[in-house]
């Protein structure tokens, strides 16, 4: 995607999109720190709440520890599409669309991933029980009006993201992730590549009829990445991608240092040749029982690689160990401040100079 000056660009002769400036400034920042190797800092909701705290004005586990709120927040748009109130882990949309005013405000990117309900069973987003629902919801079948509304409510809630004086916040927006796993209904077993290729285009196709012009599309596989044919075997095309990620979670330090090397080199591969940023789109160990994970393992592997920005899953404050960034107290909690004063890494107070 080339970047111009006027407020939308054209990708092809048959396709085109209309972006808002401030979505224009937003790409071109994931783009120049990709050419720096300096890289955004992020984590999933992370000013919503906390261990052993929720909802508190301004508060953040990972401000608590380095004095800085991350340069990325992340938040979830799952059951949005049911008209609910509040998303799939009980957080009400209202205080997600302030989140998201607060982080623009302080010159943070903000991502929405979207962990959808099943259209076919009413099952959640890990309902694989049937392998025909992606295909149910395409033009022409079954479920695809039905589905439609569902992104009409997508539409309405990027749409309505605005500052007082009307400016639309940018997002990044991330569906249809971890789509080379089976696990959620739109997964590699779970539908063919044409019917994931459709999917895609059919999104942001709604989206933007809907005047959406205030999202970049985040392309979001799983890890294990083997090849570029891999990674590209089921992305719909450059024109609906802004930008590349994948997710990876450790384990086993070997593996998942193996694996992350393995892919980020896949991903690098693919962004320079679709002239596209990449990211690590969500990452983590659940617990982080090292006290050294982020200089030890994480760093000295994604800092060898031209990353926009990295991701740690939330910090859940109704599951016990499930977090993924550290909190004071947490045995990890020094090392992320070396992190933090790493100059290759960016937090909120980097990118708003």
């Amino acid at each position: 995607m080339t970047l111009c000056c006027s407020c939308s660009y054209k990708t092809d002769d048959i396709y085109q999109r209309n972006v808002t400036e401030e979505t224009q400034k937003t790409y071109a920042k994931l783009v120049e720190l990709s050419s720096q190797h300096q890289f955004m800092f992020g984590h999933h909701d992370d000013t919503l709440y906390g261990i052993g705290w929720e909802g508190e004005e301004g508060r953040s586990d990972v401000k608590d520890v380095c004095g800085d709120y991350p340069a990325v927040i992340s938040f979830d748009l799952g059951e949005l599409e049911l008209g609910n109130t509040q998303n799939l882990d009980k957080v009400p949309f209202s205080r997600i669309k302030k989140e998201i005013m607060n982080q623009y405000q302080r010159g943070g990117i903000i991502s929405l991933s979207w962990h959808v309900r099943n259209p076919l069973t009413g099952g959640d987003a890990w309902d694989v029980s049937d392998s025909t629902t992606v295909h149910s919801i395409l033009p022409g079948n079954d479920n695809h009006k039905m589905f439609m509304g569902w992104l009409d409510y997508v539409a309405s809630f990027i749409n309505s993201l605005k500052t007082p004086d009307g400016t639309k916040i940018p997002i990044l927006f991330r569906p249809w992730h971890e789509h080379t796993g089976s696990w959620f209904w739109w997964g590699k077993e779970l539908c063919s590549s044409k019917d994931y290729k459709t999917l895609w285009r059919m999104t942001v196709d709604s989206l933007q009829a809907k005047g959406v012009d205030n999202a970049l599309y985040t392309y979001s596989s799983s890890s294990g990445l083997s090849d570029t044919i891999q990674y590209l075997e089921r992305y719909p095309g450059d024109d609906v991608i802004d930008v590349l990620g994948f997710d990876v979670y450790q384990s086993a330090k070997k593996s998942f240092v193996a694996d992350l090397r393995q892919s980020l080199s896949v991903l690098e591969e693919v962004g320079k040749s679709h002239n596209k940023p990449i990211a690590i789109t969500e990452t983590g160990y659940e617990g982080i029982p090292d006290p050294t994970w982020w200089t030890g393992t994480l760093l000295p592997v994604i800092k060898d690689y031209p990353i926009s920005y990295v991701l740690v899953w939330r910090n859940a404050r109704e599951k016990e160990n499930h977090f993924y960034a550290p909190y004071p107290g947490h045995m990890s909690e020094q090392d992320f401040v070396k992190f933090y004063n790493d100059p290759k890494t960016l937090f909120a107070k980097d990118i708003k100079k």
